[in-house]
């Protein structure tokens, strides 16, 4: 036996004990011929003194370093100074054998909560940074989280069915990565997006409620809250309304919350998809605080300022208490709004005095009425500060104020961590344009069904049509999203055209799927949450990243294991694959 406990258990029910411990050297240190070590395990930390008497042992402890896994013996005594912020805090090991089991080079970093590594450092060797208690703790949030969906899924009669991971590429969607088939020369396997149509075929064959937490993969651009390689909770129910699929899951989250945040989570309000881009100018709206959209056409336009006159969308937000911002910040808010990843113009700002007068930026085009209207259209007070932007595209417009509102946010110490507002968006479009494409692409995916009553649209207005679809959003973060899906092959056929597939394209890239509809497919619906994000909001972490066990960088690089890499032209003889570099 290796050991009798581990490193974060003992306590003072165990003093007098004589135990054998194993672990890795977080730290050595010598005081007046003895000498101490703290002892670190996936558990904890637990503190070992090695007396002045026993000079052959202090002399072992010369000759170890940081990361040596040791095993030790002694007995379990009383510590004279105690140490409340260690759960081993009250006792130490008296040792009386040290046994080196492997040493260890100095680390590159240090292995501690706040470590002196950087990021590419650390990812490099994930398996050191692995050690530190701060990123263990989000792989164990992580397992329990991933536990507690399967314990809750169960209980409402879901079976967990595993789905292939080499599936076909589709057209719809990101970009895929494929595998080639050294069986089938030329072609090629998709590793999959998500198991959606798979799980549809699940839904056909009777199933009725199937869950996976699933691997899913692609090719795109990455982001905080993007990776290659990502996983799902995947989820399908057949004969449901959109009804019954919010009900579940949302009881889903609030089970979650409560059973590791210790939360109650209240009912979720709901906000159609054109509300949510009206008041705060995107789908996945952060609601921990208010300032929402006022839409200022009517009272600022039409008084000789060109920039307003000319706009087809006028929109402010009121910081409440900010009016004290100076003009040095002021310009800060505006070089941000200008930057090209937002791409505004300018931004025109208001102050409300003291007593209730409006200062603006732009006073000499308006009138003290009119900047007095201006603040009871924003429902401004003393002490407030009222930030208007503009354009000739009011989507376009609406998304930059959505940044500044969410910059501002963040400056007031309103978008706390510990803070959690969650709401679904429902009634998203069925379709959005696409310049690229120079066609209308299915907002979600081309399974959605639309909403009943707007299906006589599909031949006269199409792109008004909404979906019935739905996302749960939870401090500005999209955590999941699914749909009801359409189960008759009709309506898919038309849904097809509509996207510009011919019935021959179609069939041969979802023949399968619209094939089996003719064979009695029930009604069904279903959603995918985002493992990686939800549990990153749990963990108030910033990136995805630092609850994932290995992974990739931003630009989608593993430097620990060097992947991707080339393979042997062996291989790629195997394979009948020609890479002309030169190109």
């Amino acid at each position: 036996m290796y050991r009798t406990h581990t490193c974060g258990e003992l306590n003072a029910a165990n003093i007098g004990q004589t135990v054998t411990l194993c672990g890795w050297v977080q730290k050595t240190r010598e005081l007046g011929g003895m000498a101490f070590v703290d002892l670190r395990d996936r558990y904890g930390i637990t503190q070992l003194v090695f007396d002045a008497d026993k000079p052959e042992l202090v002399q072992q402890v010369k000759a170890i370093g940081r990361e040596f896994v040791i095993q030790v013996e002694g007995k379990v005594i009383e510590r004279e100074s105690k140490n409340s912020k260690m759960a081993t805090g009250d006792i130490e090991i008296a040792v009386i054998r040290l046994t080196v089991l492997n040493p260890s080079e100095v680390p590159p970093f240090t292995i501690e909560d706040n470590t002196d590594g950087g990021d590419d450092l650390r990812m490099k060797y994930r398996y050191l940074d692995l050690r530190r208690s701060a990123v263990r703790k989000n792989l164990e949030l992580r397992h329990k989280f991933a536990f507690e969906v399967r314990r809750y899924l169960d209980e409402h009669g879901f079976l967990e069915i595993e789905t292939p991971v080499l599936v076909n590429s589709t057209p719809e969607g990101a970009r895929d990565f494929v595998v080639p088939s050294r069986m089938n020369p030329g072609q090629f396997y998709a590793l999959p997006q998500s198991p959606q149509t798979l799980k549809q075929l699940l839904m056909v064959s009777g199933i009725d409620r199937y869950f996976q937490i699933v691997k899913c993969f692609r090719d795109e651009d990455l982001r905080a809250d993007r990776q290659p390689e990502f996983t799902q909770i995947d989820c399908e129910m057949s004969f449901i309304e959109q009804e019954d699929i919010l009900e579940m899951f949302e009881g889903m989250s609030r089970h979650l919350f409560k059973a590791l945040k210790g939360i109650d989570l209240p009912k979720l309000p709901r906000m159609t998809w054109a509300d949510a881009m009206k008041y705060y100018g995107s789908d996945k709206p952060d609601t921990r605080f208010d300032m929402r959209f006022v839409e200022l056409m009517d009272v600022m336009k039409g008084h000789g300022f060109g920039v307003f006159d000319s706009a087809a969308y006028i929109g402010g937000i009121c910081a409440k208490g900010a009016a004290t911002y100076t003009r040095k910040q002021l310009d800060q808010l505006t070089e941000f709004v200008k930057r090209p990843q937002i791409g505004a113009k300018g931004m025109v700002y208001a102050r409300v005095e003291a007593d209730g007068s409006v200062k603006s930026s732009v006073d000499k085009f308006y009138t003290q009425d009119v900047l007095q209207q201006l603040k009871a259209a924003m429902n401004a007070e003393p002490g407030d500060l009222i930030l208007i932007l503009s354009g000739d595209d009011a989507m376009k417009t609406r998304k930059q104020l959505c940044e500044l509102r969410l910059e501002m946010g963040s400056q007031l110490g309103l978008r706390d961590k510990d803070k959690y507002s969650c709401l679904w968006v429902i009634d998203f479009p069925m379709y959005e344009w696409s310049d690229e494409e120079q066609r209308l692409m299915a907002m979600h995916h081309p399974f959605t069904s639309p909403k009943p009553e707007d299906i006589p649209l599909l031949d006269t207005d199409p792109a008004s049509v909404r979906a019935n679809a739905y996302d749960m959003v939870i401090n500005g973060v999209e955590v999941g999203g699914g749909s009801i899906r359409i189960h008759d092959a009709k309506l898919q056929q038309k849904i097809f055209e509509i996207l510009g597939f011919t019935p021959e394209q179609a069939q041969a890239k979802f023949g399968f799927l619209m094939n089996a509809f003719k064979f009695g497919a029930p009604p069904h619906g279903g959603l995918a949450y985002g493992l990686d994000r939800f549990v990153s909001l749990f963990a108030g972490l910033d990136s995805i990243r630092d609850c994932i066990a290995f992974p990739k960088n931003n630009q989608g690089r593993d430097v620990m294991l060097g992947a991707p890499g080339e393979i042997d032209q062996k291989q790629m003889d195997e394979l009948q694959i020609k890479v002309d570099l030169k190109k």
